[in-house]
């Protein structure tokens, strides 16, 4: 297999998810729910994880069953101190640069969002595009169709790239659809991918073999 280009996601990949960003957006996500549906907290957690469940992300689930607005969601939802969490990762930019593929942020967040965590990492100018969640409209990961707009959007192919990824669901879906699938963080023993990584950071070895 010859890589092209690989489609890397955003949150609890290219930062560990020990930092606690996705922790706290999904605090906001349940006091969202709890706010502007006006129900008990509790019931938001037990909603908000059956339309992750159902749809592949709580907006979606809240943009078919409760016609969510979506920017007042996005706005919300991402309200989070990143700087609280994140710090610049000069080795990842290295590692990114000198990997010899064009690079994509593919996310079930929006632009906005993204930005900041790249720019607080000081990855931003490793990536040729981020295609958000908007972008992938009206799909999602893990959808089928969100990873075919994302290929279109890059004029690539997906026997040509590589998905790299936090989420096994995500995964499925783009080695059925022919990536090669790179699985950082979780079970080191993930069957369901191609490669297995305890960090974004161990990228240079999983290309490196491939490359011999």
């Amino acid at each position: 297999m010859k890589i092209h280009t690989l489609y890397i996601d955003l949150d609890d990949t290219v930062y560990p998810a020990s930092a606690g960003v996705w922790q706290a957006i999904r605090q906001r996500i349940d006091r969202y729910i709890s706010e502007r549906f006006e129900v008990p907290l509790e019931q938001a957690v037990v909603l908000r994880d059956d339309l992750f469940h159902k749809y592949g992300t709580t907006m979606r689930g809240l943009q078919v069953v409760y016609h969510l607005d979506e920017e007042d969601y996005l706005s919300y939802v991402h309200d989070v101190p990143l700087k609280d969490f994140i710090r610049p990762n000069p080795a990842l930019g290295a590692l990114l640069a000198n990997l010899p593929y064009r690079k994509a942020i593919l996310t079930n967040a929006d632009t906005a969002h993204a930005r900041r965590v790249l720019s607080l990492l000081e990855i931003e100018n490793c990536f040729e595009q981020i295609i958000d969640i908007r972008a992938i409209a009206p799909f999602c990961k893990p959808m089928p169709d969100a990873f075919n707009i994302a290929l279109k959007l890059m004029d690539e192919s997906a026997t040509n790239c590589a998905v790299v990824e936090d989420s096994t669901t995500n995964l499925i879906t783009a080695k059925k659809l022919g990536f090669y699938t790179v699985r950082v963080g979780g079970d080191p023993a993930c069957v369901e991918c191609d490669a297995c990584i305890d960090s974004i950071m161990g990228l240079r070895e999983v290309f490196a073999e491939m490359e011999l």
